[in-house]
């Protein structure tokens, strides 16, 4: 088991230990590489996921419904943290909410049960993103729009690949194939860039980093476990569900704290301390879902 778990883990970090010593070497500019994964790579893997599969949303309401307990039962209880412990909601809740489900929960979904595991942690990507991109943007700035969230092309790849999916609409298999290479360039590419962006983050409050990181994966099994009771799910399904729990928190957080200049810094050593703690939290997440 310690070997399998080894084995699924080394790949990812492989990659984004590569891309941290790289960072500290060269410091590179992946800014425009990032906003191609954002906009095109990504999109790419989602319509691919969706729309290559006969996808019956129906399937999916249970895994659906649980991850929007996960998101928001962390959120309840980061505000509650947040006022026990006299630093401000803002700060804490958004990296509580939502974790590292793309950098790391595509990739090892993957790597640990197959490509049959994709489209459900597709789904559970997507549901996450638009949240973070439409509750979570509101959180920080109350006037933040609605219609930013609908442009995007995460959400419009995933609302066509539905679309195409559950209509049983075949696509053309070399456009398919097309689209599945350029979404196949998405997962490495991010996990190369969560080295790189760490390598330039910097650790100022290491006390409130290490408890909030340590924070996000604790709620987010317990809620899993709380979900998996409450819902009806296939092995399978559960088994994510709880890996989805156990992700520390995303990077997205540091970048809106920094666009929305709520204490970016403090955001930032939960992000890089949580993701570290990962190492620790994964394993036990995979040892109880195999």
């Amino acid at each position: 088991m310690l070997i399998r778990i080894i084995s699924i883990l080394f790949p990812l970090f492989a990659i984004t230990v590569l891309g941290y010593l790289i960072g500290r070497r060269t410091t590179p500019d992946l800014s425009h590489a990032n906003q191609l994964n954002m906009d095109v790579f990504t999109p790419a893997l989602i319509f691919s996921a969706l729309a290559g599969n006969d996808c019956r949303i129906i399937s999916y309401l249970a895994l659906s419904a649980s991850v929007l307990l996960i998101i928001a039962g962390s959120g309840l209880a980061g505000w509650g943290i947040a006022r026990l412990c006299k630093v401000r909601a803002k700060t804490l809740v958004p990296p509580l909410m939502f974790n590292n489900c793309g950098n790391l929960g595509l990739p090892i979904a993957v790597l640990t049960f197959g490509p049959r595991a994709l489209m459900p942690a597709v789904v559970m990507f997507v549901v996450s993103n638009i949240l973070h991109f439409s509750f979570g943007a509101w959180l920080l700035d109350h006037h933040s729009r609605l219609s930013r969230v609908l442009r995007s092309p995460s959400v419009l790849a995933a609302l066509s690949g539905l679309l195409v999916g559950s209509l049983g609409w075949h696509l053309w298999p070399p456009l398919l194939i097309a689209v599945k290479m350029l979404g196949d360039i998405s997962i490495p590419l991010m996990l190369f860039a969560l080295g790189a962006r760490l390598a330039n983050s910097h650790i100022r409050s290491v006390g409130f980093g290490l408890w909030g990181g340590a924070l996000r994966p604790m709620l987010g099994m317990g809620l899993a476990w709380l979900a998996m009771h409450l819902l009806v799910l296939p092995p399978e399904q559960r088994a994510l569900l709880l890996v989805f729990g156990a992700l520390p928190p995303a990077v997205l957080n540091y970048m809106f704290a920094e666009r929305y200049q709520q204490e970016p810094d403090k955001v930032a050593s939960v992000v890089l301390i949580g993701n570290l703690e990962s190492l620790l939290f994964l394993p036990l997440a995979l040892w109880l879902s195999l």
